[in-house]
């Protein structure tokens, strides 16, 4: 049995396209892997806090050294940080926004990226060498995009600081296995939408 964790990034509801991709994927998931459980986390219209002095306050002391005013900053980073860890899959479901992430996919990140619980330094000191501490997990990224050419090689690859990001700085955690699926075009609507989404669904059912 297998622990899936989903994350949902879009300030959108029904209308949100990476949310049909993540609510496909745990349909298509949970028929092949009926003994799988879910866990939901929403970082879209759910506000995720950024990182504020408190935070680092706490997060830079060693959890035996923290006094418990201090321990305050990093709360809901620890429980973030667990709930993280204690899944084997994640499914990331999130739009661009202007090349990028949302805000509040951005402040979770924040929120989980932390020395020497999620990553450290090789040495134990700065170094430029990072190590992952996650072992053994698999992502799936689930991206939408209103235009199109975002890949490697591909004439908008140079803008894509959203699925590009989101590879290099799970790796740095040391998620390695990624595999991403986006569902483009939807600016353009219409029979050019419609055969994007329906490839992109049969990509989806034959995972």
């Amino acid at each position: 049995m297998n622990k899936v964790l989903i994350i949902n990034a879009s300030a959108r509801k029904e209308r949100s396209q990476s949310r049909k991709l993540t609510q496909l994927f745990q349909e298509n998931w949970k028929r092949k892997n009926p003994n799988d459980r879910f866990t939901h986390r929403e970082v879209g219209l759910e506000a995720i806090p950024p990182v504020n002095e408190e935070w680092i306050a706490s997060a830079f002391v060693k959890p035996s050294d923290r006094t418990t005013e201090n321990q305050l900053g990093v709360a809901l980073s620890d429980e973030l940080v667990k709930e993280f860890k204690e899944h084997d899959i994640y499914v990331l479901g999130t739009p661009m926004y202007n090349w990028s992430i949302p805000s509040g996919l951005k402040a979770y990140i924040d929120q989980i990226m932390r020395i020497n619980e999620t990553w450290k330094f090789r040495s134990g000191k700065p170094d430029g060498d990072y190590v992952g501490l996650l072992k053994n997990k698999k992502m799936f990224i689930l991206s939408s995009r209103g235009d199109t050419g975002y890949g490697e090689n591909e004439k908008n690859g140079h803008m894509n600081f959203q699925t590009t990001y989101l590879k290099f700085v799970f790796g740095i955690m040391g998620v390695k296995d990624v595999t991403i699926i986006s569902l483009d075009n939807e600016e353009f609507g219409g029979e050019i939408f419609e055969n994007t989404k329906k490839d992109i669904y049969q990509k989806l059912q034959r995972i």
